[in-house]
């Protein structure tokens, strides 16, 4: 006879549960009091009700969701380029640093969290981008605080003016705000424009700095750095770019957006990596000349003060970046698929750009929209991402699809019937400016 007793739910893996803290027996454990309730419109933080209220109505609520280790999905919506995140090399590495030094760096590096690896990837990354140089962050939005804020401060006398694209990404933004905090001038010109550049420049008197992305994250297009370059140097000005989305992917090789732009090892660029995209890993980095980097380690608070990249990650991003300069190809095999996407969707009748890197966006007639477009296409097996104001310079919500060296054939033609099928209802319009 079978048994009546209740199945116990198998216990899920990986989950961390919050102790409470002992009490005596009965007695509940309960807040501790204070003057006012969250429901009353006193609180200090009752406002914040209100605001989720007005971004709900506005379909730019935001969640967090959690993904299984395997959870049988088509992802394009990560950042794994070349197909390197689960690679044997690079879990490996990162395990074995894990083992000799620990699961984290235990201290900022300017105390005891730099190690060996640290310094060999900084080598390896030099080596790779033709600078003298090279610094490893916690993150690669720590490392884009750190180039602005460091090379924008008042240690040379004058304030310096910078000047900076339209659509950067939030991290040169927010850097940017807090060296206008500390005096430095800021002026904003047209996306993608080096004539409007070299007008925000001309007015410059002493030090000046010209902001860009290499490559823009929402639509995929590249920069032209030659011409910013250029203007850059009739004006005096140093170049700063951030290529977190060229490094793997840009350039022969994948060697990034200053080499395919014939701007290799030159003493007047400085540039900024993720280790979080193309490598697979996590972290950050800063390029260029011996002094620019001396300068960080010494003043850049992001670096001063942060604790060191742990060891299972700048392993990783080791093995991943000598991946790479091993099977250079798979740099030519992300554009590929990234065209192929491209080119597929616009056949379906869709707003999609055309991409210079690996991310492909998709036009969608509102952020509610974009919102069901996705969570149609997780339906469907293929994670897509979803971009929404404030994320998306130009207002405009889309999907954000990210190719990936590894994807085949049979892959591309089912994204393509996926996210064609799926399409919002309202058709899709094609706004000036938005996707090229």
């Amino acid at each position: 006879m079978p048994s009546t007793a209740p199945t116990a739910p198998p216990r899920r893996p990986w989950t961390l549960r919050a102790r409470r803290p002992p009490s005596p027996a009965g007695t509940p454990v309960r807040a501790a009091p204070g003057p006012s309730t969250a429901a009353s419109p006193r609180h200090p933080f009752g406002w914040l009700d209100g605001a989720a209220r007005i971004r709900a109505a506005a379909g730019l609520s935001r969640r967090t969701s959690p993904r299984a280790a395997d959870d049988g999905l088509l992802d394009l919506a990560g950042n794994d380029y070349l197909g390197l995140l689960r690679h044997p090399d690079v879990v490996g590495a990162a395990a074995d640093a894990a083992r000799a030094w620990g699961a984290g760096a235990g201290g900022s590096r300017l105390v005891s969290g730099d190690t060996d690896l640290h310094q060999e990837l900084e080598r390896e990354l030099a080596a790779f981008y033709g600078t003298e140089s090279a610094l490893v962050f916690s993150s690669g939005y720590a490392a884009n605080l750190a180039m602005v804020t460091a090379l924008a401060s008042r240690d040379g006398g004058d304030a310096p003016l910078l000047v900076c694209d339209r659509h950067n990404h939030a991290s040169l933004i927010d850097a940017t705000r807090l060296a206008k905090a500390s005096g430095a001038r800021v002026a904003v010109f047209d996306h993608a424009d080096p004539d409007r550049a070299a007008e925000a420049l001309a007015p410059a008197r002493g030090r000046a700095l010209v902001l860009s992305d290499a490559v823009f994250s929402v639509d995929g297009d590249l920069a032209d750095a030659a011409a910013l370059a250029r203007t850059a140097r009739r004006h005096g000005a140093a170049l700063l770019l951030d290529d977190a989305h060229g490094l793997g992917v840009v350039g022969p090789g994948g060697r990034g957006t200053p080499t395919a732009a014939g701007l290799r090892g030159a003493d007047d660029v400085v540039v900024s990596v993720t280790l979080s995209k193309s490598l697979g890993a996590q972290g950050g980095a800063v390029l260029g000349p011996r002094r620019v980097v001396r300068h960080l380690v010494e003043t850049a608070r992001t670096f001063v003060f942060d604790t060191g990249l742990a060891p299972a990650s700048a392993g990783a991003a080791l093995a991943a970046l000598r991946v790479l300069v091993a099977e250079p190809g798979r740099a030519a095999a992300v554009r590929d698929r990234a065209r192929r996407l491209s080119e597929g969707l616009r056949e379906r009748g869709l707003d999609a750009s055309r991409p210079d890197a690996a991310v492909v966006s998709v036009g969608a007639p509102s952020p509610e929209a974009a919102v069901a477009w996705r969570a149609a296409c997780l339906a469907e097996g293929v994670r897509v991402g979803c971009f929404r104001p404030p994320s998306v310079p130009d207002g405009r919500s889309r999907l954000r699809l990210t190719a990936r060296a590894t994807l085949g054939d049979g892959d591309l033609d089912r994204v393509l019937a996926v996210v064609g099928s799926t399409r919002p209802p309202v058709p899709l319009r094609r706004e000036s400016g938005a996707v090229r």
